[in-house]
């Protein structure tokens, strides 16, 4: 059974940094793209940034040039380095993978909270 396990989310005042890491395990990691999203209550959940295997990233407008998503292949983890981060940013973080070709392999992690508040 594949898992997605995500750590490092936590309460942080505004203008700090924060380390998310997503391991996933019984999976194919290199043939995945990996991404964060995150979601508000009430909210629909919102596609924050995403790495390709090769490692080409895409980052939603809203966190461009403050967070930093990357993956290390050999320990199946992708990482989210969060910084200068602001009160908008609280949110329950997931983890998420997909398959590179067959697009009913996708899965998600429990998710982490991240709250931005002084």
């Amino acid at each position: 059974q594949v898992q997605l396990v995500e750590s490092g989310g936590g309460l942080v005042q505004p203008g700090g940094s924060l380390r998310l890491s997503c391991t996933a395990s019984r999976i194919g990691f290199n043939f995945y793209t990996m991404a964060w999203y995150r979601q508000t209550p009430g909210k629909q959940r919102e596609l924050v940034a995403t790495i390709t295997s090769g490692g080409s990233t895409n980052y939603v407008d809203s966190v461009r040039d403050r967070f930093t998503i990357s993956r290390d292949n050999a320990k199946n983890t992708v990482y989210l380095q969060m910084s200068s981060l602001k009160p908008e940013d609280t949110a329950v973080y997931y983890c998420n993978a997909h398959h590179l070709r067959i697009t009913r392999l996708e899965y998600w992690g429990q998710g982490t909270q991240v709250t931005v508040s002084s």
